[in-house]
């Protein structure tokens, strides 16, 4: 990794140590994270090393959605429907109480067998889906419950069907919605984060990756087909475009890396849910000592400069 990386982190972790406690907010965990963080970048990433990401991000015994959900909240009530036309079952929402606060939450949900696979299209959501989302979201909003959103899809389904059923649309007022909502915030990349279908849910306050997750535009497939007319290149496409998780936080996409157990979550699914429990309460209890107007405008402010070069 770059040293600006490294120099960015050590900023971040001279300014949180002078930080006063505000409201109970405890800074403790969000310290000992970017120290890890900051370990972890002093080893660059070779494109061997990206690719394993990739293949540990695909891998079919990744802890999904609803395997976090279970593990990390109690009282969890899944709502089904979009009020409109049907259940996406490719994305999972309801509220639930995360160490007794009650939350909202979203999240992508694949299949462990065929049939499974099948039911949820494989995580790929149709317009229903983001229509399901937009309804907890304001249900959300309504109540004042913070949001948490789990993202795990290759991308939006790309059918005839969800493109008659307004796709771009329907992701496009997702985004919308939730970056003017005025609660808290989270997202958590678990898996595969692709494309529209990924940040239509992910336009949040704080957005973390989990360290063996991908987050980018394109698949490494689609982007090897467009460039090399070879979608077997898609191992040289995935090391062109840097789409894990050490990569995403130097170019500042995300805001930081929740850990996993050695090997991948695969290998110890409690291990890994209580990673990702204490990332998350960690970052809302820091989010709940800012106000209600600035966390509107932090948050838009900082989408609309991604990408944004001097």
């Amino acid at each position: 990794m770059t040293n600006d990386a490294e120099l960015g982190l050590r900023d971040r972790l001279a300014k949180l140590s002078g930080v006063k406690l505000l409201r109970g907010t405890q800074l403790s965990a969000e310290l000992e994270r970017l120290q890890r963080q900051l370990e972890r970048l002093k080893d660059d990433t070779s494109d061997e090393e990206i690719w394993k990401r990739v293949e540990l991000a695909r891998h079919q015994d990744r802890p999904y959605s609803l395997d976090y959900i279970e593990r990390i909240l109690d009282d969890f009530f899944e709502l089904h429907g979009d009020r409109g036309r049907m259940d996406d079952h490719a994305i999972v929402a309801g509220i639930g109480k995360l160490e007794g606060r009650t939350i909202a939450v979203l999240g992508h949900q694949k299949g462990r067998d065929l049939k499974e696979r099948t039911r949820r299209n494989f995580g790929m959501a149709y317009p229903e889906g983001y229509r399901k989302a937009i309804r907890v979201m304001e249900l959300a909003e309504r109540h004042r419950f913070p949001l948490l959103t789990l993202v795990d899809t290759p991308g939006a389904f790309p059918g005839v069907a969800a493109e008659q059923h307004g796709q771009g649309g329907a992701i496009a007022r997702s985004q919308a919605v939730m970056v003017r909502l005025s609660v808290p915030t989270v997202s958590v990349v678990i898996g595969e984060g692709g494309s529209g279908g990924a940040i239509a849910i992910a336009v949040a306050d704080r957005v973390l990756m989990q360290e063996n997750a991908i987050y980018s535009v394109i698949s490494p497939e689609g982007c090897a087909a467009i460039l090399w007319r070879d979608a077997s290149q898609a191992k040289k496409a995935a090391s062109a475009f840097r789409l894990d998780a050490a990569h995403c936080l130097d170019l500042g996409v995300i805001e930081g890396i929740v850990p996993e157990p050695v090997g991948g979550a695969q290998t110890d699914p409690d291990a890994a849910a209580s990673l990702l429990q204490e990332s998350v309460v960690s970052h809302l209890h820091e989010l709940d000592g800012i106000p209600t107007g600035d966390l509107r405008r932090s948050r838009r402010a900082k989408f609309r400069s991604m990408g944004v070069f001097a």
